[in-house]
């Protein structure tokens, strides 16, 4: 049994630093702040240079120092006015051109911070009298990944450690346990671990919304944002903790009175992440706000609390704790079903956005562990059940030997070590739950990405796919397709091809076709045609919905082509 137990706790630090790894490496994704709309459009031409660049986003955003970069077909970076917003409108931002632009094709990078905190960043062309094949780049990486890296691990880190701290804070307050001592290892690595990863969020902040190396430069710019005071809140609010610890350990302090001061704390704590987070923008926002911070609470209750029961279950406990923490556990449950329905509701915006979206299937997987966590949940619960009818006196296990005679069914030692083991699988499967949740607040949300896919007269935008390609000995490069409008009927097909820098590149041939297999439809030839440095055609007919297979062959010359499909939904 117990060589049982030590291979569950390898398994849960396996996981644990496996799942670590792969949150600090992962790509980052888009943030809730998404593009709506630019003036001039991306990919059009212009028989006239524009006066400023105008780009709407779904939600108001931040500038940084360097938000904007503009280049000219030569590749020379073009002065350009200082970035502002529109006149009462902090959801559109201007930044104002020279009047005198060569003819060709200029591309423009960006990067701003959305209103919940999280930067985003994209590119987007224009031409001025014709498109040209320019040696204009375009960024292919926009984030440093050491700093992405570090700033993710960080993240993951404080909601792991705020957890620890208000779950242990919870189940001392609520179990009642009677060796408190044990918990004393739980409060100072939460303490520890969350007053580093505040620190190290704090530094990384101005380096991540930046995109570049870590540096301390942009440290008093960070200091003046919304992101930088709340961190520095969260330190605040860490400082006073700390100070009512000692007080409580010096001075006999009424229960009712540290009860109440260390729930306005644990609210006061939990704000820090949800007024930062996706709760801070969109719909709704006073209700996402006290949604999400009773679902921060009930997690830190539930898996914290999970934490807390393992260390107290090493030593025996009598079973009015257990039972205690099974009625905390459900409470918890409850709370985070009702607060979990409803962010799903205001993140996703359709059923669609379930399958379609990177947010929606996050959350699927969010789902599918917490349901993992339920089910072994349940299985503590059946063991907590027969805890209950062992006397407490009968419950401890000796610190060597056989578990102590019990008179009569069930042997105490057997439910201890099931509870126990059960409670590892929780609080293993608890950590992948902890990190999915952590993805999901730096994930697009459907609903933010159906507002970025449709104007504002309502009606669905341009259809826009990006299919990468590689060909010959490593060349590598992409082709931007649009479908204007994406619907059913005729549509203009426009497709760009860029090389491996990002610049415009021009091919011998292209060939698109669509096939919908659902209704063994196709292969439709687009037909488009070069029409000097792009390839168009303004009329071909997509006659039904459904999922379209999209094929895209390019040859680059005589003796190397590739052709590469991608899926493009048809809407009517």
């Amino acid at each position: 049994m117990r060589d049982r137990e030590r291979a569950l706790r390898r398994v849960l630090v396996a996981v644990g630093s496996l799942l670590l790894l792969l949150l600090g490496t992962a790509y980052p994704a888009s943030a809730h702040a998404a593009l709506r709309a630019t003036d001039p459009e991306d990919g059009s031409v212009l028989q006239r240079a524009p006066r400023a660049l105008t780009l709407t986003y779904t939600e108001s955003v931040g500038l940084l120092t360097d938000s904007f970069r503009i280049y000219d077909p030569e590749n020379h970076r073009l002065r350009t006015g200082p970035a502002d917003h529109a006149p009462g409108r902090a959801d559109t931002v201007r930044v104002p051109l020279p009047k005198r632009m060569a003819k060709g094709t200029y591309v423009v990078a960006w990067r701003v911070v959305s209103a919940d905190s999280h930067p985003v960043s994209g590119a987007l062309t224009f031409s001025v009298g014709e498109r040209s094949v320019t040696t204009a780049t375009a960024p292919g990486e926009t984030e440093n990944p050491t700093t992405t890296s570090l700033y993710n691990i960080a993240r993951y880190l404080a909601y792991l450690a705020v957890a620890l701290l208000l779950g242990a804070a919870a189940f001392l307050a609520y179990c009642r346990p009677p060796q408190r001592s044990l918990l004393r290892p739980l409060f100072l690595t939460g303490a520890a671990t969350l007053l580093g990863s505040t620190l190290a969020l704090l530094l990384l902040r101005g380096a991540y919304e930046e995109g570049t190396a870590p540096t301390l430069a942009s440290l008093g710019r960070t200091l003046t944002t919304r992101p930088g005071e709340l961190l520095l809140a969260r330190l605040a609010l860490l400082l006073v903790a700390a100070g009512c610890a000692l007080c409580l350990r010096r001075w006999p302090v009424p229960r009712p009175f540290a009860v109440t001061t260390g729930a306005i704390l644990a609210v006061a704590l939990a704000l820090t992440w949800s007024a930062a987070e996706h709760a801070s923008a969109g719909i709704q926002v006073p209700l996402a706000i006290a949604s999400t911070t009773l679902h921060l609470l009930a997690t830190a209750a539930w898996l914290g609390g999970l934490a807390a029961l393992l260390l107290t279950l090493r030593a025996g406990l009598s079973p009015q704790v257990v039972t205690r923490f099974s009625r905390m556990a459900l409470t918890s449950v409850i709370v985070l079903v009702v607060t979990g329905v409803y962010q799903s509701w205001r993140g996703l915006g359709s059923w669609q956005a379930l399958t379609d979206t990177t947010y929606g299937r996050v959350l699927l997987a969010k789902l599918a562990a917490v349901t993992l966590l339920l089910t072994v949940a349940a299985w503590s619960r059946r063991w907590t059940a027969r805890l209950a009818d062992v006397p407490a006196t009968k419950v401890l296990e000796p610190a060597g030997g056989p578990p102590l005679p019990a008179p009569a069914p069930p042997a105490p030692g057997i439910p201890v070590r099931a509870l126990r083991r059960s409670v590892l699988a929780e609080a293993a499967v608890g950590v992948v739950v902890l990190v999915l949740t952590t993805l999901l607040t730096s994930t697009l949300p459907g609903r933010a990405a159906e507002e970025a896919a449709t104007a504002e007269t309502g009606i669905p935008a341009a259809s826009v796919t990006t299919v990468p390609f590689t060909v010959g000995q490593g060349g590598h490069g992409k082709v931007q397709i649009t479908f204007d409008p994406g619907r059913v009927g005729t549509n203009s097909v426009q497709a760009v091809v860029y090389g491996a820098n990002g610049a415009l590149a021009a091919v011998p041939e292209l060939r698109i076709t669509m096939t919908l297999p659902a209704q063994r439809l196709g292969p439709l030839d687009t037909e488009v045609a070069d029409r000097g440095g792009y390839w168009a055609t303004n009329s071909f007919d997509l006659p039904i919905p459904g999922t379209w297979t999209m094929k895209v062959t390019v040859r680059v010359s005589d003796l190397d082509q590739v052709t590469v499909s991608r899926r493009v939904r048809v809407t009517r």
